[in-house]
């Protein structure tokens, strides 16, 4: 757990629904310009994640890859070992991976999987993966994933394993089996809670904890249409188990008894207040946005995985990024 006044800060696509899809390589060529020391490259609705890093590794210079997280319903072991091992080889880029449960409609509604037993299906993902990305032989009779015999022809990566984690069995898991956790869209409290929960969980598995990042949405300077951007994204998060009591424990009760109720999506973005956006981002000036990383860091996580806002009046996040890099490293402060 981080200790230091500001955490270091890695940057992720945003993959804005609201957005042209090209623009995350506007993103990702000024994460990599401005030095920040991580890039994370999900999957939502557009681009296959594999295809997209092979792509930004090709037009960037150097900056590591984080690819997911995938949902372990949805890809099998070897297709993410392969895959990875695929981006890290024909780019030559250091490549990690990170892996999660995802929700119900994507696993079952676009994919038509079964989503079942989701942390045993994180702990043998998370085992197979080890074993495949170390470049050993694959022979997995688990009780939620099998898999027989293959082993990756390609050069085994070695990649970092980052777990994506809210509930206590992922967290289990991720204290045990993981390299990372990252949890996603969280007030500093929840993550400093989080992740002590989860160094406890490795202090009784004799394990040292893993490094605990957190993604957190950003908007230096906003427009009003930022800020929409942003209050749009928790529409889904303030009913849901475990979300919902974040939130009221902030302070925001009514808004999330009138979200259980089952407004319609329009009522309930225009009932989200501007303070509730704040107590899950970074918005606002350079000095609120320092002042936001900080209580991140106090709270014990090691890094925030910024996921800059992109709209027309800062195509890719382009204006946040380069305010945060002076942040995260004063030496790249004004970096152009």
């Amino acid at each position: 757990m981080n200790t230091s006044p500001l955490p270091s800060v890695g940057v992720s696509l945003g993959l804005w629904q609201d957005r042209p899809s090209d623009e995350v390589v506007v993103t990702a060529l000024a994460a990599d310009r401005l030095d920040f020391n991580d890039l994370w490259i999900g999957e939502m609705a557009t681009y296959d994640a594999f295809a997209l890093a092979t792509v930004i590794a090709e037009r960037t210079r150097r900056i590591p890859l984080t690819l997911g997280p995938f949902a372990v319903a949805v890809r099998d072991p070897v297709m993410i070992a392969m895959g990875v091992a695929s981006v890290a080889e024909l780019t030559g880029r250091r490549v990690n991976v990170a892996i999660g449960s995802s929700s119900p409609m994507v696993v079952e509604q676009w994919h038509g999987r079964v989503q079942r037993r989701s942390a045993q299906a994180l702990r043998e993902m998370s085992g197979a993966l080890r074993v495949l990305l170390a470049g050993e032989k694959l022979n997995l009779d688990g009780e939620v994933l099998q898999s027989h015999g293959y082993r990756l022809r390609a050069a085994p990566p070695r990649s970092e394993l980052t777990i994506a984690a809210f509930g206590t069995g992922a967290i289990d898991v991720a204290a045990t089996m993981a390299d990372r956790m990252v949890v996603n869209l969280v007030t500093p409290e929840l993550a400093g809670r989080l992740a002590r929960t989860m160094c406890e969980v490795a202090q009784r598995a004799e394990r040292s904890a893993p490094r605990v990042a957190a993604w957190v949405t950003a908007s230096v300077d906003p427009s009003a249409d930022s800020f929409e951007q942003l209050r749009r994204g928790i529409v889904g998060y303030l009913g849901a188990p475990g979300y919902g009591e974040m939130f009221s424990e902030a302070g925001f009760e009514e808004v999330v008894a009138f979200a259980r109720q089952g407004p319609h999506p329009r009522d309930l973005l225009a009932a989200i207040p501007d303070e509730l956006v704040r107590s899950i981002s970074l918005i606002g000036d350079l000095d609120e946005v320092r002042a936001g990383l900080a209580r991140y860091a106090e709270a014990g996580v090691d890094e925030v995985v910024v996921v800059p806002s992109s709209v027309s009046s800062d195509p890719g996040g382009v204006h946040t990024l380069e305010s945060l890099a002076g942040l995260s490293n004063p030496s790249r402060s004004g970096a152009k």
